[in-house]
């Protein structure tokens, strides 16, 4: 169960969803954008990904103008190998992270390569560890939702 949020919590949220700043002190600048301290927001970032209310926090990258390719993907695992097939997979560094769900395709997971080509390579060696098919879900197209939160 996640904490419950407060004003300053939510207008953090808001703020850091329209970039974070590129400068020396980064914490202070979001600190005055929401009017607290560079050590208040930083602790109330530590706690929000704790609870699991911020599940990440890091850069959003176009990959594909880098020259890279991300594809999501799934796997039928069954449930007797499910921790041994999760091994496998996050062993990767071409696994940007995984995810277990409850229907027949139980592990989701995001590829993320450097070049178009390492996505065929990547699955060619889920395959090989796991025994198991990966069906790769390429993007046709890419869709932002800007959730705001009432302060």
């Amino acid at each position: 169960m996640s904490a419950p949020l407060d004003a300053l919590d939510r207008r953090l949220i808001n703020t850091l969803q329209e970039g974070f700043p590129l400068v020396d002190a980064p914490w202070q600048v979001v600190a005055e954008a929401v009017g607290s301290t560079a050590e208040e927001v930083l602790e109330r970032v530590r706690r929000l990904r704790e609870s699991g209310v911020l599940t990440r926090f890091g850069p959003m990258f176009q990959i594909e103008r880098l020259g890279g390719r991300f594809v999501l993907s799934a796997l039928a695992v069954p449930e007797a190998r499910f921790d041994e097939v999760a091994a496998a997979v996050n062993a990767l560094p071409e696994v940007a992270h995984n995810y277990r769900r409850g229907h027949r395709l139980n592990m989701w997971f995001v590829l993320a390569t450097e070049k178009p080509e390492g996505i065929a390579e990547a699955i060619a060696k889920i395959e090989a560890a796991t025994g198991l098919t990966v069906f790769a879900f390429p993007k046709r197209r890419e869709f932002f939702v800007d959730m705001r939160l009432q302060a």
